[in-house]
């Protein structure tokens, strides 16, 4: 069963139950010159993608000489066992897929050889790099991390029922708000949002929706702006969609795939990790509507793809995330770090992105000969588990085109002020999902919801003076 990576790491203290038997898991006794067995730990941390990892650690080991142990890594215990290893002097000389909120902790924690990572970037050369990612993983200079991949969160919509009813694609509040409305009935919702409040899922879902506003955690004085007519406005959307257009109780991100499986919505937000199951590739996430039993992969070909929206007070933006590679500071084996990171980006990132296509969009999308080498090859590697094929196979080369471009553009709150740091810490905490609970299940109104959220914030953010 994949667990979806659409998720932001959570930070829990059971972590800490486990680190003990990763804390021995650093080097070998090598040095900077290249003995030992280099340690790298995965977020990937399922047994199919860790042995994937494995394999292309191993062709590595076979043209390198030098020696690769992949350890598979829970994102939920990260920070406990991260900070485990620190402190026992075991730390992995790499981490992977390691999401811009932890590669944050691990910047303030001061665990980051970023000469490294700048060393990486450049030998590969930083031109065949989005921008966008490079800007995302850097920080007052410097390369926090080998920026990796990407994945897309995405406004999914019944195109079948949207051309029927004569409505545009979902892509502004207003085409949003009328959509819901119209296309909302006894046996179909208008939509299907996240609304549990312990759950990050309801931070991408909102987040998606409030950059394209204009809404952003703080400003540029890095002040918490949560509570800005921009994001009153987005929180009311997002109440009035839940309030009037969706389906009754509390809803995450099993539940509202399952709604959207079944064409009870006709719009759901979700992780572009959506887009295999959609396609029936699935056996244990397989759509159900009527019509998917005759054809698993009708929602595929009867769904549209919003990449980014944007709201009256702002410009079409997207929430998406980045995973890297890093390479930790004071590690006994930097030179052998540093060669395989450049390995993973180069020969074997192909293999890499296929572990995932579906998640895993190429940041670095050629080489300085061959420029859209890798996106090239992203667009023939099969996705899916149960049956194999390529995305393109599918989904219409408009899709696929907006898909390759989306980390391009992706935008985040908090990572351009420079705000790495408290965008991770509000993780633990989770504001905004609080927030949106509490409007939606009617105990505060937009304007109140918003206070709290930016209120919330400010306390975190004092937490971490």
């Amino acid at each position: 069963m994949k667990i979806d990576r659409g998720h932001w790491w959570r930070l829990p203290a059971v972590g800490l139950l486990v680190a003990a038997s990763l804390a021995g898991c650093g080097d070998d006794g090598g040095d900077s010159s290249g003995g030992g067995t280099l340690t790298v730990w995965s977020l990937e941390n399922q047994t199919d993608r860790v042995q994937a990892t494995q394999a292309i650690a191993d062709k590595f080991t076979a043209a390198s000489g030098v020696k690769v142990k992949i350890v598979a890594t829970d994102e939920n215990q990260f920070s406990s066992l991260i900070t485990s290893a620190a402190a026992a002097g075991s730390l992995p000389d790499v981490v992977g897929a390691l999401p811009l909120g932890a590669v944050a902790q691990m910047s303030t924690n001061d665990l980051l050889d970023t000469g490294a990572s700048k060393a990486v970037v450049d030998s590969l050369g930083a031109g065949t790099f989005s921008p966008r990612a490079l800007e995302l993983t850097n920080q007052d200079g410097k390369q926090l991390a080998v920026p990796s991949d990407g994945w897309a969160q995405l406004l999914f919509y019944r195109k079948d029922l949207f051309d029927k009813a004569g409505l545009a694609a979902p892509d502004t509040y207003d085409k949003i708000r009328q959509a819901a409305q119209q296309l909302n009935t006894r046996d179909v919702a208008g939509i299907s949002l996240a609304t549990v409040p312990n759950d990050a899922f309801t931070e991408q879902t909102f987040e998606n929706l409030a950059l394209g506003n204009g809404c952003e955690l703080v400003n540029a004085d890095k002040t918490v702006t949560l509570d800005s007519p921009q994001c009153v406005q987005t929180f009311q959307l997002y109440g009035d969609l839940i309030k009037n257009f969706s389906v009754p109780g509390a809803q995450d991100v099993d539940t509202t795939r399952a709604t959207y499986f079944s064409g009870k919505a006709a719009m759901v937000v979700w992780s572009s990790f959506l887009l295999d199951e959609m396609a029936g590739l699935r056996k244990d996430a397989l759509p159900t509507c009527a019509q998917c039993k005759s054809d698993p992969a009708y929602l595929a070909k009867n769904s549209g793809i919003v990449t980014a929206v944007a709201g009256p007070g702002g410009r079409p933006a997207q929430f998406g995330e980045i995973t890297s590679w890093t390479i930790t500071k004071d590690g006994k084996n930097t030179e052998n770090a540093k060669k395989f990171v450049s390995y993973m980006m180069n020969e074997g990132y192909p293999g890499w992105l296929g572990i995932a296509p579906e998640g895993k969009f190429p940041v670095r999308k050629g080489t300085q000969q061959e420029a859209t080498k890798f996106t090239d090859a992203w667009n023939k590697l099969p996705a899916g588990v149960d049956t194999k094929k390529p995305l393109g196979d599918v989904y219409p080369p408009e899709v696929i085109s907006a898909l390759q471009k989306s980390p391009d553009t992706f935008q985040r709150w908090g990572f351009p002020q420079k705000q790495g740091a408290l965008v991770g810490a509000t993780l633990g905490e989770l504001p905004v999902p609080k927030a949106v609970n509490a409007l939606t299940g009617g105990e505060l109104d937009a304007a109140g919801a918003a206070k709290r959220a930016a209120d919330d914030v400010k306390n975190i953010q004092k937490s971490l003076e």
